[in-house]
């Protein structure tokens, strides 16, 4: 085996497959402010995940105020607490990059039952 995937593989996380895209989840990220620590929730539909490994990252993307907002999380950053799942979607797509130009009712995705 490769020494560069041995030392990747003890720092993934365990159990963060349980979503894909189309999905609308809850990303608990750790925010530090000064000496301060918290954690901020971000909520929204991801609209792709690339890469693998101990590079995968997430894109997520929700309105806020009117305005359209995305992030893109690492997934096995040790700054993310949790993803949490509150909605699965159905989508035929690998890539929801079209959500962009949707507005209102356009801009949702169908729930996978």
């Amino acid at each position: 085996m490769d020494l560069i995937k041995k030392l990747t593989e003890t720092q993934l996380k365990d159990g963060v497959d349980n979503f894909s895209v189309g999905d609308t989840i809850r990303v608990h990220a750790k925010i530090k402010e000064g000496n301060r620590e918290r954690i901020q929730v971000f909520e929204g539909t991801v609209i792709a995940k690339k890469h693998g490994g101990i590079q995968e990252t997430v894109t997520v993307r929700r309105v806020s105020y009117g305005v359209g907002v995305e992030k893109t999380f690492p997934i096995h950053s040790p700054n993310i607490e949790k993803f949490e799942v509150v909605r699965k979607g159905k989508v035929r797509r690998a890539k929801l990059y079209y959500l962009r130009d949707r507005v209102g009712k356009a801009a949702k995705v169908k729930q996978d039952i």
